[in-house]
């Protein structure tokens, strides 16, 4: 799997986890709609820490609660 691929898949998880949309979260995270939608669709195929960083802030974790999942155990990263 795509690291974007896995990205998106563990906001998703987080998301509907905490009940919130993806329009909350860009919200809570500072960070725009565009750019969520972004990583969401794999677009962005290499979101930056900062974007992530966000994100997890917007979730109340840290980046390693985020990167702590089973689904980043498989990347293919892709050079």
């Amino acid at each position: 799997m795509k690291l974007s691929v896995a990205i998106a898949k563990r906001i998703s998880s987080l998301c509907e986890e905490r009940k919130i949309s993806l329009n909350k979260l860009a919200m809570m995270s500072c960070i725009t709609q565009s750019t969520l939608n972004s990583i969401m669709k794999s677009e962005s195929n290499n979101p930056k820490i900062l974007t992530i960083y966000r994100i997890c802030y917007g979730l109340n974790i840290s980046i390693i609660e985020f990167f702590d999942d089973k689904i980043f155990e498989n990347i293919d990263l892709e050079i």
